[in-house]
């Protein structure tokens, strides 16, 4: 048996059976190893230990130091705050946050109001520690009927532990020791957006419209009906700023172009609406097509048709603008069949590209 030992630059080469001198022995004593067994020790040279160093590294393992401590993410339980800066989206946001675009205007109703288009520059957002709702806790509210509301467990609020609420001192669910005021975290929870454009504006009623704007129209006898097909509203087929996103609360697309570029009738039809909109989509035209279907133009820089006037495929309704909510020039095109909304995408010969940077005409 060969036994290699790396002392100090030497080897040391142990054969058995062979004589070598042992070392002296305790006074008294005796010698560790007869001449018969010790074994024959040859001393030799190695190379220098810099020319091993490059072989060394190239065939070992390498170890470098690292400065960097890198900890793995670890829960949040708190609300933080972000200042929206330039280029920001709900998208981009919640991207950031590794949240759902909906987290984010669930975050923050007061400020956002379910409308991604309200977002600006230095707003100071909610941002959620995980996907669910922040919920402004009412007078006279109960944790079953909030709980349900959300899709949730009563337990699922009380056990978060950001809401710093406790089973034993939460009391009676149906009026639990809440203060009024209290923001509580709801983890998981969802909720139907708040939009005006789910309201069906039909040409048997359009005054339902009333509380939306001005631009609701009376009593509408008769009127043309469209032919369930549908050309491009505006003269651009690309897309600049919000595509169809129901997660977003965007139910429409976002057409290209530059202020006063002409707007028009995707499909014949009566106009239901046209006027100014209360709720951020500035001077607005609705159609509806009398077969189910209806389509809405907004942020128009000028309308041209009126109430209760029929329109033919193609009809020129106005000029885009950048009139409510907006921060430059663009068509906010929706489509609703049968109350329902639609993505403009299946109808329409939509350019693919989305352009993501301000709007053209800024």
């Amino acid at each position: 048996m060969l036994t290699f030992g790396l002392l100090t630059g030497l080897v040391l080469l142990i054969l058995p059976g062979q004589p070598a001198s042992a070392p002296d022995s305790p006074a008294g004593g005796e010698t560790a190893l007869t001449t018969a067994e010790a074994p024959v020790r040859l001393m030799l040279d190695l190379p220098p230990l810099a020319n091993l160093s490059a072989a060394l590294y190239q065939n070992g393992i390498p170890r470098t130091r690292e400065l960097h401590t890198k900890l793995p993410d670890r829960p949040r339980f708190s609300i933080t705050k972000y200042t929206v800066v330039a280029g920001d989206t709900i998208w981009s946001i919640g991207e950031k946050f590794h949240l759902d675009p909906s987290s984010v205007l669930w975050g923050n109703l007061e400020i956002l109001g379910d409308n991604p288009h309200n977002l600006r520059i230095g707003m100071e957002l909610n941002i959620l520690p995980e996907d669910g709702v922040y919920h402004l806790w009412r007078e006279g509210e109960g944790l079953n009927k909030v709980s349900e509301y959300y899709g949730v467990k009563p337990e699922d609020i009380i056990d978060w532990p950001g809401n710093n609420l406790s089973r034993d001192t939460i009391g009676d669910y149906a009026n639990p020791n809440i203060k009024p005021g209290t923001y509580l975290f709801i983890p998981g929870g969802k909720r139907e957006f708040i939009s005006w454009t789910s309201l069906v504006i039909r040409r048997e009623n359009p005054g339902v419209a009333k509380l939306v704007g001005p631009g609701a129209c009376g009593t509408i006898a008769y009127g043309a009906v469209g032919t369930g097909t549908f050309v491009n509203p505006t003269t651009e087929t690309w897309l600049s700023g919000y595509d169809y996103s129901p997660g977003g609360n965007h139910w429409g697309v976002d057409f290209a172009g530059k202020l006063g570029n002409p707007v028009v009738a995707a499909d014949a039809g009566v106009v239901v609406y046209s006027g100014w909109n209360n709720f951020g989509y500035g001077n607005v035209v609705v159609i509806d097509h009398g077969n189910g279907w209806q389509t809405l133009y907004a942020h128009l820089n000028s309308i041209s048709v009126v109430c209760g006037q029929s329109v033919a495929q193609g009809s020129y309704l106005g000029e885009l603008g950048s009139t409510g909510r907006s921060s430059g020039p663009h068509l906010h095109f929706e489509m609703m069949y049968n109350g329902a909304r639609v993505n403009p995408h299946e109808y329409l010969n939509i350019g693919a590209s989305i352009y993501t940077g301000p709007y053209p005409g800024n």
